[in-house]
């Protein structure tokens, strides 16, 4: 059964064999083989429609230098949030050297977090294929392991220089926002976070990554508005963000993209709607864990 299990997940690499997924599902419910449900769900949309004809996730290459979307994105994202970091954490006295430093570190955390719980996630896949572990510039990063990773990191490194982490936090969530913004996009590129079959609207498929991208965007919006309407005390506008982020990737973009579902088990096909996927089940302990936490620090001004 694990030979098989491999086999369906290499099938459903969605950027990649689409339509060859739906003929091998046909395949084996013909054969009569019992077929992982999760599994099922992937491969089910894995169709031809959903190519996107014209793009292509590599920019250019030359040489044995591959340039492509995924990777511009991450870079830009991360340039922008160092920036940001580094600019207004001197406002507050901090010595820029030692904030160049704490960017460093969050970052190769925060990738190495990503990608641990991507590859964890779906480790029948990378077990058969180790040498796609460490290949991210294909895509493959897990938003809560990055931000576990770059959340610990962060609080040992201030900790030990004594700096005040939820300052710092709040400085992080522009670049972060950004980030969600750009990656979206190239999720385009790279024709992954695919959404679910709707009947209800024009499109053949909700533009989940659009959706995506657009919560990063209000999520930028939001912090520049609680910035400017106030004195907020440290880490205030960290946890805002992640409350917002939680609640609004739970109920929009999750629910509407084809990811597999690990409870219920309800898809609408009118509505293109499917319940409960590991991100909505996620939902709810990030939603109080931030909530507390924002209580926490209204009280203690």
């Amino acid at each position: 059964m694990p030979a098989v299990r491999c086999l369906l997940l290499e099938a459903v690499k969605i950027s990649e064999h689409k339509l060859a997924n739906y003929n091998l599902l046909v395949i084996l419910r013909e054969s009569g083989k019992n077929i992982f449900s999760d599994v099922e769900q992937l491969l089910m949309i894995g169709s031809a429609e959903m190519l996107i004809e014209g793009i292509d996730p590599v920019i250019f290459t030359l040489g044995p230098l591959t340039v492509r979307w995924y990777g511009l994105m991450m870079a830009l994202s991360f340039a922008f949030g160092v920036y940001y970091l580094i600019k207004n954490g001197k406002k507050i006295g901090y010595d820029e050297d030692l904030l160049l430093l704490l960017t460093i570190v969050v970052i190769i955390s925060a990738i190495a977090g990503a990608r641990a719980i991507y590859v964890l996630t779906n480790w029948p896949f990378f077990a058969a294929n180790p040498q796609d572990i460490i290949r991210i510039d294909k895509g493959g990063l897990a938003f809560h392991g990055g931000l576990l990773g770059g959340f610990l990191s962060g609080w040992l490194f201030t900790r030990r220089h004594r700096l005040s982490f939820r300052a710092l936090l709040d400085l992080s969530v522009p670049g972060i926002a950004i980030g969600i913004m750009l990656v979206r996009i190239a999720n385009i590129f790279n024709q992954e976070i695919l959404g679910r079959a709707t009947l209800l609207f024009p499109f053949e498929r909700h533009p989940t990554q659009v959706y995506g991208s657009l919560i990063g965007l209000f999520l930028l919006l939001q912090h520049n508005y609680l910035a400017r309407k106030g004195e907020n005390p440290p880490g205030y506008l960290f946890w805002s963000f992640v409350f917002s982020y939680s609640l609004l990737r739970g109920l929009i973009e999750e629910t509407f993209r084809a990811n597999p579902l690990y409870l219920w088990g309800y898809i609408s096909e009118v509505w293109g709607a499917g319940f409960f996927t590991l991100t909505h089940l996620a939902t709810p302990p990030l939603l109080i864990l931030s909530w507390l936490m924002l209580r926490k620090i209204k009280n203690s001004r």
